[in-house]
């Protein structure tokens, strides 16, 4: 047996080795790499994703998982948990021909090498026939992996574990019956909040410094982590000790930066605490999107938000910025970083409309997946979904439809565990208060025991654990959405006085 697992073990390691040079490929290429680089690395990705898929579904290594699963009692737990989470990859991978799995990763390199210049150029016909063959792969593999269940849960399961379109129906049911109401409130009866002194030009420079000052202050090892810049904002994580983080920089939007990277320090807070015993495996990564989503939606929202955190990086702040923001106090600003707006864009959205853009998109994809949608058709739905829900008219496709990058990746089933992240930070929000005063702790600036009560519940686990399991352990109960819009409830009927 032992000799089974070391195998198996070396195996894996082989596999972890192109996994980590086409990621080490895709961060380059979209931070650093010029844009004629495109079609060299379309062409080395291929190459490299042949390879790692002959190595995924060799037949020694079925053989070894079925050896180990046969007498688990004589592996370990990390490599029981290998074995059958390689064992549920291994069964998918066999139903995908290598040949379409191989065209696949050349198709996706080229289709986000298309999105950014559709983006750039406000033209969705450059990027809808790479789209179509993104769509038609993912319905495909869909049918491939679970022929008797709806296309579109499948591909959810592959992003949360156990999550469907029955469970989110559900779900963004009480976010619409709940938060629309409260929206509507808060134009009719809130009082008014003024952001004018966000309305001019932060140097790119010193926002650059502060950035750097945002990540000491999130406890991040620079020794262990990095920070670049891109023009869609992520996180992409090769071992515990080497996480990096994006942002984008613009000198009229100064909250704009300020929350994307405490956002993506709160991914990389969790692939940072991460048990050192999981260092080696694939298990060493976050549990789920949802799972990962909850911590960037927690310190981005929950704490980053808060009165006591923005009193926390005011000085630093005014500092940098003393003649932008002379004159605004605390209160202004706190304010400001929670004004409700219906907004355009997503990732620039309040805290309390967020849910809604997530919705159109849950709406979209149910219907582009399921064949009732056609790409050709995506703007005009997309558009008149966001007059209904956010009350607001797209001028433009930038700022519509091509505003995200997930679909030139392939991220279908991607989007509603934003949604469910955000859930789950609120219950766990609840449950840490029983333990610790969450904001007294922020505000004392200090916030390493915030990370190690979450390290102790969440981030050490790894992927040994399933979604469900990490949130009933953290909060001794399982998931529950409410806690949710209570708690959106609550914050602004506080911030806008009602």
């Amino acid at each position: 047996m032992q000799d089974t697992i070391l195998a198996f073990k070396e195996h894996l390691a082989k596999i972890d080795a192109y996994s980590h040079a086409m990621g080490k490929l895709y961060y380059d290429s979209v931070t650093v790499m010029p844009k004629g680089g495109s079609e060299v690395v379309g062409k080395t990705l291929g190459v490299l994703s042949e390879e790692e898929y002959k190595l995924s579904t060799a037949p020694e290594l079925k053989a070894w998982i079925e050896k180990i699963l046969e007498k688990p009692d004589e592996a370990d737990e990390v490599t029981r948990r290998e074995a059958e989470e390689k064992r549920d990859e291994l069964k998918k991978l066999e139903k995908i021909p290598m040949d379409e799995y191989v065209a696949y990763q050349m198709d996706v390199n080229a289709a986000q090498a298309a999105w950014h210049e559709a983006k750039e150029k406000d033209d969705f016909e450059l990027f809808a026939p790479h789209l179509k063959k993104l769509v038609a792969f993912n319905r495909k593999v869909a049918a491939y992996y679970d022929p008797d269940k709806p296309p579109y849960d499948v591909l959810l399961n592959e992003y949360e574990k156990g999550l469907t379109m029955e469970q989110l129906d559900l779900f963004f049911k009480d976010v619409r019956d709940r938060v629309v109401p409260l929206l509507r409130e808060i134009t009719e009866r809130g009082r008014r909040i003024d952001t004018e002194f966000l309305n001019q030009d932060f140097a790119i420079d010193k926002q650059r410094l502060f950035s750097d000052y945002l990540m000491e202050l999130m406890c991040m090892d620079k020794t262990r982590s990095a920070i670049g810049e891109t023009e869609h904002p992520f996180t992409i994580n090769f071992t515990k000790n080497d996480v990096r983080i994006t942002t984008h920089y613009h000198s009229d939007m100064l909250m704009s930066n300020l929350f994307s990277v405490v956002h993506e320090a709160g991914h990389a807070t969790y692939e940072l605490n991460i048990g050192d015993e999981l260092v080696s495996s694939f298990l060493g990564s976050g549990a789920s999107m949802g799972v990962h989503e909850s911590q960037s939606r927690f310190y981005e929202n929950i704490v980053g938000r808060s009165p006591e955190f923005i009193d926390l990086i005011y000085g630093k702040l005014t500092e940098l910025f003393p003649n932008e923001l002379k004159g605004v106090t605390k209160e202004q600003l706190y304010l400001a970083a929670n004004k409700v707006e219906p907004s355009l864009i997503r990732t620039e959205a309040d805290e309390l409309t967020y849910p809604l853009h997530i919705m159109v998109r849950y709406e979209i994809e149910k219907r582009l997946i399921a064949g009732e949608l056609e790409v050709d058709e995506l703007p005009q739905v997309w558009n008149r979904l966001y007059k209904e829900y956010l009350g607001i008219d797209v001028p433009s496709n930038k700022k519509g439809v091509l505003q995200d990058s997930h679909w030139s990746g392939g991220s279908f089933g991607y989007f509603p565990s934003y949604a469910i992240g955000s859930a789950y930070a609120a219950q766990i929000l609840d449950c840490m208060n029983q333990d610790m005063d969450v904001f007294a702790q922020v505000k004392s600036g200090d916030l390493q025991p915030i990370i190690d009560w979450l390290s102790e519940r969440i981030y050490r686990y790894g992927c040994l654990k399933k979604p469900g399991e990490l949130i009933e352990l953290c909060c001794g109960a399982p998931f529950d959405p409410k806690y949710y819009t209570e708690y959106l409830e609550a914050k602004f009927k506080r911030v806008y006085q009602l």
